[in-house]
């Protein structure tokens, strides 16, 4: 198991805020394990008591509707924190994560993280920042919902995936969604999603294998409308 003060992932959170002492400290706390593509994280309406460190993998953290459809909120990965909200607000989860692959999570308990956030500002300024810059993409997401098409939001969707996602020798996305993914990202049904994802792959924006995505035209994405 790695120690936390040694680890380069906190070079992406707010955890680089803290001293090499408060590391040792956290490191001796922590707890680590490998997670199965699939397998859920924490649910909805869990108390989480703590926040997860991302050292591998990705996850989607996901909201259940009324009308029982899951909406993905967003996909996180390697290097980020989640649950720093309902720690912060001493809430239960409102959202679920679950692993999109293969993942390695860090846990630190509650108390050590609310140690840090009393006694080091600059560590309570960074998570501060951290949620404020989720909060302005969700805004994002509220106006995009209202205001874009589907075939527009599924274009961003696939934008976003290859600019920030890894991808393999060939350029297809490393990350695996599937078709009901895709539509969960945009809140459509997947058959919707399905029926655009097959228009851009005959407009020669996107090819796949399997369910292995590549953009082949982003100019030509970004020009949807």
């Amino acid at each position: 198991m790695s120690k936390c003060e040694q680890c380069i992932i906190k070079q992406f959170n707010s955890l680089k805020s803290l001293g090499k002492d408060d590391l040792i400290r956290i490191s001796g706390c922590k707890t680590s394990r490998f997670v199965s593509k699939g397998e859920v994280i924490f649910s909805e309406g869990e108390s989480i008591n703590g926040i997860y460190c991302i050292k591998d993998g990705v996850c989607k953290l996901s909201k259940l509707s009324s009308n029982g459809k899951d909406q993905i909120v967003k996909l996180v990965v390697r290097g980020d924190l989640i649950g720093q909200r309902s720690l912060v607000s001493e809430e239960k989860s409102n959202l679920t994560a679950i692993a999109l692959n293969n993942m390695e999570v860090c846990f630190i308990p509650k108390n050590e993280v609310l140690f840090d956030l009393s006694k080091n500002p600059k560590f309570s300024f960074d998570m501060l920042q951290e949620m404020a810059k989720e909060l302005r993409v969700s805004d994002n997401v509220i106006v995009d919902m209202a205001q874009k098409s589907v075939k527009q939001r599924l274009a961003d969707v696939l934008i976003y995936l290859h600019e920030n996602f890894e991808k393999d020798e060939m350029g297809f996305l490393k990350v695996v969604l599937s078709r009901e993914d895709y539509a969960n990202l945009v809140g459509t049904a997947t058959e919707s999603a399905i029926r655009i994802l097959s228009q851009f792959k005959k407009s020669g924006l996107i090819s796949t294998t399997g369910k292995h995505v590549k953009v082949e035209d982003l100019d030509g994405l970004r020009r949807i409308e």
